[in-house]
C-alpha cells in the first residue's frame, strides 16, 4: 500500500504532519522540499500552504505539539492513578508508548531542535523541563528513598538516565513495518521491547532509591566536601538527557 494510500483516513492536516515527520527524519529538515511532502500526501506542494504556512511551521507544529502531548498525557495519567507506584507505572507505559510508536519524531527531535525558530525552541524546552519535574514529583513519591532533599540529584538522574534508555529505541527495536518478522533480523518485536523497556525503568529507579541510601549512609562518615562532590555530579548527569531526544 502507498504512503498515499495508507494516510487517506485521516484528516489532511495530520496526513501532512505524519509525512513530514517521516520524511524529516529520513533524510533531515533541510533536505526535504514543500513539494516532496505535498507529494506524498497526493496535493501540490503549493496546496501545503493551507494547512502550514511553511516547513517552520511544520516543524514547529511537530515538535512543539509532541511536547504538549506528553506533558498533557503524563498529568493525565497521574491524576486517574490511585498511587505513587501505580502513577509511575502509567507514566512509563505512557513514553514507552511514545518511544515505540512516533520514532520519527524521537529522531527529529535529535536532529533538527536546532531549526526552530527561537520562541519555539525556548517553548519546546519549557514544556520538557515541566515533564521532567512531573517525573521528579512522581519518582521520589514511589521511592521514600529519594525523597529527601539529598536524594533529589540522584532521583533526577535517573529519570533522565531512564528518558535516554527509553528513547533510544529508534536504534534498538524492530522495524514497526517488520515488527511481526525475524527478530534476529529487525529487532525485538514491538511487545517484548516494550515490557523490556518497562522493566529496566522500573528497575533503574530501584537502583537509585539503593544507590541514594547508600549515599546518605556514607555522608555520615565522609567528609562534607565529598557529600557535595557526589550531590554536584549527581546534578550534572541529570543534564545530559532530554526528555524527547534518544541517549547518545
Amino acid at each position: 500500500m502507498s504512503n498515499v494510500q495508507a494516510a487517506s483516513a485521516l484528516p489532511r492536516r495530520d496526513q501532512i504532519r505524519r509525512e513530514a515527520a517521516r520524511l524529516f527524519a529520513a533524510r533531515g529538515f533541510l533536505g526535504v522540499g514543500v513539494d516532496e511532502i505535498g507529494k506524498a500526501v497526493g496535493i501540490s506542494g503549493p496546496g501545503l500552504y493551507r494547512h502550514f504556512s511553511g516547513k517552520d511551521a511544520m516543524l514547529a507544529d511537530l515538535l512543539v505539539g509532541i511536547s504538549e502531548r506528553l506533558l498533557e498525557e503524563g498529568r493525565r495519567r497521574v491524576g486517574e492513578a490511585g498511587s505513587a507506584p501505580g502513577a509511575l507505572d502509567a507514566l512509563i507505559g505512557g513514553h514507552v508508548d511514545f518511544a515505540l510508536d512516533d520514532q520519527d519524531l524521537i529522531i527529529l527531535h535529535d536532529r533538527e531542535l536546532l531549526h526552530l525558530k527561537e520562541e519555539d525552541r525556548r517553548h519546546v524546552r519549557r514544556l520538557q523541563r515541566r515533564y521532567v519535574e512531573l517525573w521528579v514529583e512522581v519518582v521520589r513519591e514511589a521511592f521514600p528513598a529519594l525523597a529527601t532533599p539529598e536524594a533529589g540529584p540522584f532521583a533526577r538522574a535517573a529519570v533522565h538516565a531512564v528518558f535516554g534508555l527509553i528513547n533510544s529505541t529508534p536504534h534498538s527495536a524492530a522495524p514497526q513495518s517488520a515488527a511481526a518478522g525475524d527478530g534476529d533480523k529487525g529487532g525485538l518485536p514491538r511487545d517484548a521491547m516494550a515490557s523490556l523497556l518497562h522493566s529496566l525503568a522500573q528497575g533503574a529507579f530501584a537502583a537509585a532509591a539503593v544507590t541514594a541510601t547508600a549515599a546518605a549512609t556514607a555522608v555520615g562518615a565522609a567528609a562534607p566536601a565529598d557529600a557535595e562532590a557526589a550531590a554536584t555530579a549527581a546534578t550534572a548527569a541529570a543534564a545530559v538527557v532530554d526528555p524527547v531526544g534518544p541517549g547518545k
